[in-house]
């Protein structure tokens, strides 16, 4: 479904992706971990279309995914309704004046009919406990519930491609919990991005690591990956210190 050939990328002379090759299948529950810099947000745009490889190649669904293919409307309008991204910062993502018309916002855009519009709207609002803030701005709202409306805005679209840069990042462990149970229920393909090791077992069954080189460090398992003392020091996600008086090392995780 997804693959990405031997792909760079680079901002200015700054490497953020080197030599990534991936291959990602259709209902796969990807997670992507890596410390603070290590280029997952920028792997998760190139995946949704939002940035380009400098080299290498990315194919989706059979056909190679490059800035002149989105100047193809019907290209584009399937693309943007089957790969969404959920960014760090939900503000960053709002911008209508009501909650109702953030969430019918891409749907207008694809000119579907608004009866139908309203009944996938109100089906996502009941899910993400937003019913009552539908007629309010969505600047009125928490950032928690600024969160799950972006969230509840990308699955109206019914999306084959969920990617998710650091979801849990403004939400309160109860929300984290009804995240987490919300994500192995949809039937849509998730890669969801976090430097949370104490959460990646519960996002996903696959492990995509970047280390801090900017290249793919793991691939497998989630956890074989979190038994591995090594890997996790390698991937900057734990560190060693000695000790006074000895040559004793005390670890450290990061959650």
């Amino acid at each position: 479904m997804i693959e990405l050939r031997n792909l760079h990328y680079s901002y200015g002379d700054e490497p953020l992706l080197r030599d990534v090759n991936l291959k990602i299948e259709e209902g796969e529950r990807i997670v992507l971990l890596g410390v603070n810099g290590s280029g997952k947000s920028t792997l998760l745009k190139i995946v949704n279309g939002l940035l380009f490889p400098k080299k290498g190649e990315y194919i989706y669904s059979g056909e190679k995914v490059e800035e002149k293919r989105f100047k193809d409307r019907a290209f584009r309008e399937r693309f943007r309704k089957e790969v969404v991204l959920l960014f760090q910062n939900p503000e960053v993502m709002l911008f209508n004046a009501t909650v109702y018309d953030e969430m019918a916002f891409s749907l207008r855009q694809l000119r579907l009919k608004e009866e139908e519009i309203r009944q996938r709207v109100l089906f996502w609002a009941e899910q993400f406990d937003l019913i009552s803030l539908l007629k309010k701005p969505p600047f009125e709202l928490s950032l928690g519930q600024k969160q799950k409306l972006c969230l509840a805005s990308l699955l109206v679209l019914q999306p084959r491609v969920l990617l998710l840069d650091e979801p849990t990042a403004h939400l309160d462990p109860k929300s984290v919990g009804w995240l987490v149970d919300l994500l192995w229920e949809l039937s849509c393909t998730t890669v969801v991005s976090t430097h949370n090791l104490s959460l990646a077992s519960e996002l996903g069954d696959r492990l995509i690591v970047l280390g801090e080189d900017h290249c793919v460090l793991y691939d497998g398992e989630v956890n074989a990956f979190v038994r591995n003392r090594e890997m996790l020091i390698k991937a900057g996600l734990m560190h060693t210190h000695k000790r006074r008086g000895g040559e004793d090392y005390h670890i450290h995780y990061f959650w």
